[in-house]
């Protein structure tokens, strides 16, 4: 056998053309070394380099609103309400770069060490409880996520439903929905008084629950969703449901930068981003580390901040005086406030936290048509109550026969 015969070219893979064996053939055809063309094309993929959180000119309540709802889930999120252009997709999309880290199970069941600390032992699954009880980890720290909810969304890619890609020849399997993946993370719907009546009635039951159900046949299965929800909408573009309204915790009316200095500042900014993104978002890389760190260092320290009851009994007064109904007023207001603080520093809420987060703790709450309907009914209660002690006196008792 020649040789030559057998040996490779160094641009082209090897030519076999004798062997002496079917056995040589097998190894030297296995150890052939196939040409890769390394000089790729482009292939069209983008970079995702979010605007930069701290180079957005101005809009101090929406930026305000937005750092709160990262400090302190029990907000329920943030509502922003303006027109186009205003910067309020933006703001939101820019907070990837500052979302801290929360604590993420390792368990298929999602236990973790709080729920032994709050419930016992019995309250995780048997191989956690053994993990807990030799001192091994139920959970790992993870950064939190911002999921964004598209307009064109079906209810089952909201929620989840069967399993495309599950085997023919194997049981039906659900696949996790987008409230699903929101759990623990940020849910950002843009343009939320678009969204279809069947999906809104779906965030409205998980954000309530906390989880939610999903049941396609036989097959059923209940998922954790507490997420903080982030809705943008224009209302020229239609009105949002008073339900889903009632989900957000602050909410802001984004208007447009009257200042002509800060509108100018705005577009160099947004031209700047636009040349080179990557050199633009590196100015503000260490500024944006350091307040990310300030976040995590916020949200870890919420738990020591302390409402008293001197402040409280301030931020009652104020609600009493707007004639607010919902109960979800005083606790937006006591809990953005106790973020506020934390993110001040202090571990005591004072009566100008509550002044400074008001306006967004408190705005759209009245409702006209409640008003209207209450003072409708104010008159047939009026005599209703007429006539029953007319015709059923109430009945004295023993204390008022012996004051009488």
């Amino acid at each position: 056998m020649d040789d030559k015969e057998l040996q490779p070219s160094s641009s082209e893979p090897e030519l076999i053309t004798k062997v002496g064996s079917l056995q040589e053939l097998l190894e030297r055809a296995s150890g052939v070394r196939a040409v890769v063309d390394t000089e790729l094309g482009d292939a069209g993929l983008a970079e995702s380099i979010p605007f930069p959180f701290l180079a957005l000119v101005g809009q101090k309540q929406m930026k305000l609103s937005l750092v709160l709802s990262l400090l302190n889930p029990n907000l329920a999120g943030v509502l922003l309400i303006g027109p186009r252009g205003t910067g309020k997709t933006t703001a939101v999309r820019s907070l990837v770069d500052l979302l801290p880290e929360v604590k993420r199970s390792l368990c298929y069941y999602g236990c973790l060490e709080e729920d032994v600390e709050a419930g016992g032992i019995d309250a995780v699954c048997p191989e956690c409880a053994k993990k807990y009880g030799q001192g091994d980890p139920l959970s790992r720290m993870e950064k939190v996520r911002l999921i964004e909810l598209p307009l064109n969304a079906t209810l089952e890619d909201v929620v989840g439903g069967l399993d495309p890609r599950a085997p023919a020849n194997s049981r039906m399997r659900l696949k996790r929905g987008i409230l699903s993946r929101a759990d623990r993370n940020l849910l950002y719907v843009d343009e939320v008084n678009l969204l279809n009546d069947q999906i809104v009635d779906a965030i409205l039951d998980a954000a309530a629950q906390g989880q939610y159900t999903v049941r396609r046949g036989a097959v059923s299965a209940t998922y954790r969703s507490q997420f903080t929800l982030i809705g943008s909408m224009n209302p020229e573009e239609g009105n949002l449901r008073p339900q889903i309204m009632d989900r957000f915790g602050l909410r802001v009316l984004v208007q447009g930068l009257e200042d002509k200095d800060e509108r100018l500042e705005a577009y160099r900014r947004s031209r700047a981003y636009r040349e080179n993104r990557r050199a633009f978002s590196a100015q503000y890389a260490p500024s944006t580390r350091l307040f990310r760190e300030e976040i995590q260092a916020s949200r870890e320290n919420l738990s020591k901040v302390k409402l008293s009851d001197q402040v409280a009994k301030i931020g009652l007064k104020l609600i009493e005086k707007l004639e607010l109904d919902s109960l979800r007023a005083e606790i937006t207001l006591f809990e953005a406030a106790r973020a506020y603080a934390a993110a001040d520093g202090r571990e005591e809420v004072t009566s100008q936290d509550l002044r400074v987060v008001a306006p967004l703790a408190l705005r759209l709450r009245r409702s006209t048509y409640i008003d209207k309907y209450i003072a409708d009914q104010s008159t047939e209660t009026e005599l209703l109550e007429v006539a029953v002690n007319e015709l059923i006196p109430p009945q004295e008792t023993e204390e008022d026969q012996q004051n009488g």
